[in-house]
């Protein structure tokens, strides 16, 4: 195992030049024409530097796709790892890529390109060192995971179904590096309300305003958050009214969900479904649901994340931590279908935020363990 990290290490300063390259060559959700380049790339570079092969899987709407397989075996590992980013394009000319004091800084380096890179490199590592699996190896690198996967979503749960393990690159949490053995689900759901309207001054009981009905239902949502479950009900957005003389007619808001289980789940999402108006002569409609199922830390979960923390300590020399995520990803899809284990991407901070970053001494340490990883579920031959 050890050899795994000596070879990553060799490979360190290559590794930071193909982030670069890929840093460089902006992929925002939607500007298709960047995104599909990107795509290009990256099938290009997994078959360069992995002798694997690679698929562009064409999207009408959103970016290409790139689907890439290593070695073979009837049973199959899914590696998860997206392409976007939240940035537009020319963000890289106010916040070109940069390395001081062991960090590099640029759009994406952290959320998520450089555990993109990272993965490339592990499978590159086993090439080089002849060690091969018993299991085939999946990469799913889709292109719209920013925007709630649109187009990938079904994709990726196929291949979930076809798995016995799955891997999310997505960065590590806090400056450990921790791994993400469970993740919130996600609901967004819209809510417009029907009033009446009248003439504030002058008929102001003939009417029923829609925006006090919204107020109102607010804080019967946002009672029923629950920090110790973990379950949380946010209305992030809130519209409607058309003048303030006039009592308002049509109010909207939006409601963001977290919930940690599915027994949650079950639970919250018809308080939202089922609302009753608290204002007489109102109605309520509901639309929307649940975006992401939760990632489950399950009994296996829990026995991946051993296997990964004994990597560490036994081959890398570190304690590796795990945390639970607020946040959704790929792995959330992923997480009802198979054991699925996130955040074994790169340390850094920042993610959508100006001060991106990713340390890059930690590259290698990462990219070993999860080739580590791989040969260890993978069964090595």
């Amino acid at each position: 195992m050890r050899e795994i990290y000596d070879q990553l290490k060799q490979d360190e300063e290559m590794m930071v030049d193909y982030l670069q390259k890929i840093v460089e060559k902006e992929s925002p959700s939607l500007d298709k024409e960047l995104v599909d380049k990107v795509a290009d790339w990256v099938a290009k570079t997994f078959e360069d530097l992995t002798g694997g092969k690679s698929t562009i899987i064409e999207n009408a709407i959103y970016g290409n796709h790139v689907k890439a397989e290593w070695g073979e075996g009837e049973e199959q590992i899914l590696v998860l790892a997206h392409m976007d980013t939240v940035w537009p394009r020319d963000t890289i000319k106010k916040m070109p890529f940069t390395i001081k004091d062991g960090k590099a800084y640029g759009p994406g380096v952290f959320d998520m390109k450089g555990g993109l890179i990272q993965g490339i490199f592990a499978v590159k590592a086993l090439k080089d060192l002849g060690i091969k699996l018993n299991k085939k190896v999946v990469f799913l690198f889709d292109s719209d995971e920013e925007i709630g996967n649109p187009s990938s979503k079904k994709m990726i749960e196929e291949e979930a179904e076809q798995s016995e393990f799955v891997f999310v690159l997505e960065p590590g949490m806090s400056e450990k590096g921790s791994l993400k053995t469970t993740r919130k689900g996600l609901g967004v759901f819209h809510i417009e309300v029907t009033g009446k309207p009248s003439h504030a001054g002058m008929d102001p009981a003939k009417g029923v305003s829609a925006i006090e009905e919204i107020a109102h239902q607010t804080l019967y949502l946002h009672s029923h958050s629950n920090l110790e479950t973990g379950t949380t009900f946010n209305v992030g957005k809130i519209e409607g009214g058309s003048a303030s003389n006039v009592v308002a007619e049509k109010a909207r808001a939006e409601v963001d969900l977290r919930v940690e289980s599915e027994q949650e789940l079950e639970r919250a999402v018809p308080l939202i479904r089922n609302l009753e108006p608290k204002l007489e002569g109102t109605k309520i409609q509901v639309e929307g649901g649940i975006n992401r199922p939760p990632l489950e830390r399950t009994d296996r979960v829990a026995d991946l994340f051993a296997t990964a923390k004994k990597l560490a300590k036994d081959h890398l020399g570190f304690e590796l931590t795990e945390m639970a995520s607020g946040g959704a990803s790929d792995g959330n899809y992923t997480a009802p279908h198979a054991p699925t284990l996130d955040g074994l991407g790169p340390v850094g901070d920042g993610a959508h935020a100006n001060h991106e970053q990713v340390v890059l001494d930690q590259m290698p340490v990462r990219s070993a363990l999860f080739a580590m990883l791989l040969a260890e579920c993978g069964g090595k031959k």
